[in-house]
């Protein structure tokens, strides 16, 4: 471990809160989340299957981009 470890701990820490205090106080905004067109939804008698498919690929392009201008920043 070194300074640098250090501060990227304190840095995705702080993200981390950021993102749960969003959360807390703006829950109610986010349920589009896993219901994006073209998730996938199966719902039968005794059976249901979710494969929200899109809103993972979202997840992931926005989660690149982020890194990305982070790495490219610091």
């Amino acid at each position: 471990m070194n300074q640098e470890t250090g501060k990227y701990l304190i840095f995705f820490g702080v993200v981390v809160i950021l993102i749960g205090i969003l959360i807390f106080f703006f829950h109610d905004s986010f349920k589009w989340i896993g219901r994006l067109p073209g998730d996938v939804n199966i719902s039968k008698e005794n059976f249901r299957f979710h494969f929200p498919w899109v809103t993972m690929l979202l997840a992931s392009i926005v989660l690149t981009i982020l890194i990305n201008l982070i790495r490219k920043f610091i």
